[in-house]
């Protein structure tokens, strides 16, 4: 604490200097008789240019949102705390509260002009045992690059913490006006604590952000300006990665679709070709992943909000997502809006006691808005067609009150092209059973693939090579083939996403080699480890050779579309 306090005052100055001059140049940054705010006009300086200009100034560890370098001694403090904290809270005592991140937004988000009128913003923040600086962080990054005004309150909603609450009320009460301390009386789970926020919020638009979060340049605009437009569009903003160890900063990727397979795992689809056209506008998404977007406050009670029968955390985005769209509303995520989100070991809300609450919520979104659909569901996870629901009949009214449209009429016009990457039948496999090298096998251990001797009763010896030409484990069709996450070219088992590059192999009937297009190179191993890598192709050595136990021949030369 003594470290974040000296933190806290050294910036205390800075705050109270940027706060004034966001102050005055917003006065110059409407054009009299426009409705919309004009930020790439070089005869004065938005906010955002003056942000901009700002941070990049700043020195210091973990400015510009670069990577912590640690001492000997730091980093074995660094993996103490990991063993039981979801990240690191000694890289994040180092790192200011008010720290500068790279603007790594599309370069024609930078030209954009926004309404000049926005709706204000309730930003409700569930949070359990978060640690004070990764917390105060979040809070600051919101004030510290929203446009005045636009932020009428901050609500963090403690979940029944048993930490971070003296020391939380003391610092709140001495920095801000604007945001304040709701606490429930008993876990409530992140679902439930999202709703309690909602309740207690007064503003034109509920932003929910999860607690270990960092707001980039001019991130609110892009995402209230659609709402303004249409109350009924839900928005998104595009969520970077902050390493949970060095809190690098560093963007996922430059935007995909929302969408889920049948098991349902959060998956993502390609952007249309039309959209790749604008990059730097909203574009459509049949699911949203969860934990941060904007949806008007009018818009989300007349969905009767969150289903209060979810339990925990679960189900939850799928549940408001199609509700949204089936009922009349529209969800986007927008470009020009980026946060940055620290993908944490484990989640903090975690069962409690609650038994299997996650197939309770599946079975709740699938009885109430799937249709002849949840029989999907239902295949992939059994146990979702035995559990009891609950009484559904509230989230059945409120589908009826709204006239919403049905499941079919979603996968038609909002996942048209879901079933080309997560069909709801699986077609066959083109190969499945154990991949076999001579006498030997594979299996994941220890977060790398070594051989093994065969065993028909090991669950881990069974994959599948299907028709999206990735090679998953067939169990539960989670995990895939990877090689995007090793330096050193290892074969690692990864969340299959459906949509090749890394996971992308290539198996030759005629030379029984299977092939990494992505590297250019083949499955190969150590003689002496007996760990798989990608190595040069070589189709004469007989440690790149490889057989499955079944194979379709003819339909792997229909699917790679070349005779072999």
């Amino acid at each position: 604490m003594r470290r974040n306090s000296i933190t806290i005052l050294k910036y205390l100055i800075f705050i109270g200097f940027f706060s004034f001059i966001g102050h005055l140049t917003i006065q110059y940054s409407y054009k009299e008789n426009s409705d919309r705010l004009q930020i790439n006009d070089l005869d004065y300086k938005s906010p955002e240019v003056t942000t901009i200009e700002m941070e990049q100034q700043k020195t210091g560890p973990g400015e510009h949102g670069k990577s912590i370098r640690l001492s000997p001694e730091d980093v074995a403090e660094k993996r103490r705390q990991l063993q039981s904290e979801p990240f690191s809270p000694y890289v994040s005592d180092m790192i200011s509260l008010h720290r500068s991140l790279p603007d790594n937004r599309h370069p024609d988000c930078r030209k954009k002009k926004y309404l000049s009128k926005l709706p204000n913003v309730s930003v409700i923040i569930p949070f359990h045992n978060e640690y004070l600086s990764i917390l105060m962080r979040t809070v600051w990054s919101i004030l510290d690059r929203s446009p005045p005004g636009l932020v009428h309150e901050v609500i963090l909603v403690d979940d029944f913490s048993k930490y971070c609450k003296e020391p939380l009320d003391s610092y709140v009460k001495k920095h801000f006006t604007n945001v304040r301390i709701l606490r429930g009386t008993e876990r409530l789970g992140l679902i439930r604590a999202r709703i309690l926020g909602a309740r207690n919020a007064t503003g034109e638009v509920l932003l929910f952000l999860d607690c270990h979060c960092e707001a980039n340049v001019n991130w609110l605009p892009p995402l209230l300006e659609p709402i303004a437009e249409d109350y009924k569009t839900v928005v998104c903003p595009f969520i970077d990665v902050i390493d949970r160890e060095t809190y690098n900063y560093r963007a996922q990727d430059e935007g995909m679709r929302g969408a889920f397979d049948w098991h349902f795992d959060y998956k993502r689809l390609p952007i249309t070709e039309e959209d790749r056209k604008h990059p730097s506008e909203p574009f459509k998404s049949p699911v949203m992943a969860g934990g941060l977007f904007a949806i008007s406050t009018k818009w989300f009670w007349e969905l009767g909000g969150y289903d209060e029968g979810l339990e925990i955390w679960g189900g939850e985005q799928y549940e408001l997502s199609f509700k949204i769209w089936q009922c009349g509303g529209m969800m986007v995520d927008a470009p020009c809006s980026r946060i940055g989100h620290i993908y944490g070991r484990h989640s903090p809300f975690d069962h409690d006691g609650k038994g299997n609450f996650v197939d309770k919520n599946y079975k709740r979104v699938a009885v109430v808005w799937m249709d002849e659909y949840a029989e999907y569901l239902y295949k992939r996870r059994p146990k979702c067609r035995t559990v009891d629901p609950g009484d559904v009949s509230e989230q059945k009214k409120i589908r009826e009150k709204l006239n919403c449209k049905p499941f079919s009429w979603f996968m038609k016009e909002v996942a048209f092209d879901l079933q080309n990457y997560y069909p709801a039948v699986e077609p066959t496999p083109l190969a499945s059973g154990k991949i076999i090298n001579e006498d030997f096998t594979h299996r994941e251990k220890a977060g790398r693939f070594t051989l093994q001797p065969c065993n028909d009763k090991i669950s881990l010896q069974k994959f599948e090579y299907t028709f999206r030409k990735d090679i998953r484990l067939a169990t539960k069709h989670v995990n895939c083939f990877d090689v995007s996450h090793s330096q050193d070219e290892a074969l690692t088992l990864f969340g299959c996403h459906g949509q090749g590059g890394y996971q992308e192999f290539i198996y030759s009937l005629s030379t029984k080699t299977i092939f990494h297009p992505s590297t250019n190179h083949c499955l190969d191993y150590d003689s002496e480890s007996l760990e798989l890598f990608m190595k040069p192709c070589d189709k004469n050595i007989s440690s790149q050779k490889w057989k499955f136990d079944n194979i379709d021949e003819a339909e792997i030369k229909k699917i790679l579309n070349k005779e072999q």
